[in-house]
């Protein structure tokens, strides 16, 4: 099993408000990948981290091995996802891939 974790903070020209609103879309477009690209075994997006945290938005999620991962990447539902609901508003992505 392929891990894949990212950590995004959102761009500061957004009112609280519009955070939320944007965290929302985020949440609901990746997990709503589940049971589209194959070998994508878990998804999950975590959107109101303590006020300890300096990311806003984070993505677990689980492939069956990393040429899933790889799918997952270029995958058309995934692509417009990243590209209307994540890429546009945040500033800064860290990832981490491991194999478990």
């Amino acid at each position: 099993m392929v891990k894949h974790v990212i950590l995004w903070k959102l761009k500061e020209e957004f009112t609280a408000a519009e955070k939320e609103n944007i965290k929302a879309g985020i949440k609901a477009g990746l997990e709503g990948l589940k049971g589209i690209i194959p070998g994508l075994e878990h998804i999950e997006v975590k959107i109101s981290g303590l006020p300890s945290s300096n990311a806003d938005v984070m993505l677990d999620s689980s492939f069956t091995d990393a040429a899933a991962l790889k799918n997952y990447a270029v995958h058309p539902a995934h692509v417009e996802v990243a590209d209307t609901k994540v890429r546009p508003f945040t500033a800064q992505r860290l990832c981490l891939d491991f194999e478990e």
